[in-house]
């Protein structure tokens, strides 16, 4: 179960502790049934947060504070040094309190998107160590992104900074230019797939186990997940990455349980995906 799964549950539990067997049912058929493109219930869920005061552990991960940050106007409000530092190239500029809207990152799609050069980084977001996160939004349309930086002060985590950059100067430049076409070009998807990619999900007959094999180009289309198109989030936990000739691009639920794993290799000068987890 991942960390903002955990969190839902925990404030459901908190504060419907009241509620029947019946009730409870309700609340995860509508939990379960939520994939990527659908919308949570996400005006519940954020009044289920708001009124419940982020436990002091809540600080302790970078996944874990976000949740919150991201849904209780409140703490959001006291979570960021005002007036608040805007760079966009050579230029900054001071936001004060008065002109900054709340901002719900992936809260309001009921799943986000992550970037990781290999498993070990994956760990990280479990990491009480890490002190310092950036929440990057990707925008495709006009080639650009904003990152927010994030570092823990005095045990609580605070937003210091927004920086505004083109993708051309992301150390991830060279895949984020090729994911998008990727993810919006059927016949460019299908040329770059490795010869084979490897294949794990859950078994259809056995809801406890999982299937492995191996996808050629030819049966990909019965395979291909739905993937994000206009705009992706990455969380960096901790310094920011460097580029490097593995990605592995997850795609994760906030309330369902929900994850795709797709593994990309540069061999040469083309990203092939070699891997796809589900």
């Amino acid at each position: 179960m991942n960390r903002l799964l955990f969190i839902f549950s925990v404030a459901l539990l908190t504060l419907c502790s009241c509620f029947d067997n019946k009730s409870k049912d309700t609340v995860t058929v509508v939990a379960d049934s939520v994939a990527v493109g659908d919308s949570l219930p996400t005006d519940t869920l954020e009044e289920i947060i708001a009124e419940t005061p982020m436990p002091v552990a809540a600080d302790e991960l970078f996944d874990d504070f976000i949740f919150n940050f991201a849904a209780n106007r409140k703490l959001q409000m006291k979570r960021i040094h005002f007036p608040l530092d805007v760079q966009t190239g050579e230029r900054h500029e001071k936001l004060d309190k008065s002109a900054w809207k709340m901002e719900n990152f992936f809260m309001h799609q009921g799943y986000y998107t992550l970037l990781f050069n290999d498993e070990k980084q994956m760990e990280l977001g479990q990491d009480t160590s890490v002190s310092r996160g950036i929440i990057e939004k990707i925008y495709f349309s006009d080639h650009r992104v904003k990152q927010y930086y994030f570092a823990r002060e005095r045990g609580s985590w605070m937003l210091q900074r927004i920086v505004n950059k083109s993708i051309d100067e992301m150390p991830d430049a060279s895949f984020l230019t090729f994911y998008h076409q990727f993810s919006t070009d059927s016949v460019f998807q299908v040329g770059s797939l490795s010869s084979t990619v490897q294949f794990t999900g859950p078994d259809p007959d056995d809801d406890f186990s999982e299937m492995e094999g191996v996808i050629t180009p030819d049966t990909w289309p019965a395979f291909a997940p739905e993937l994000p198109t206009d705009m992706i989030y990455n969380i960096v936990y901790g310094e920011e990455q460097k580029g490097d000739n593995v990605k592995i691009f997850v795609i994760r639920g906030i309330a369902n349980g929900f994850e795709v794993e797709l593994t990309f290799k540069r061999q040469g000068d083309k990203w092939k995906l070699t891997k796809l987890s589900t």
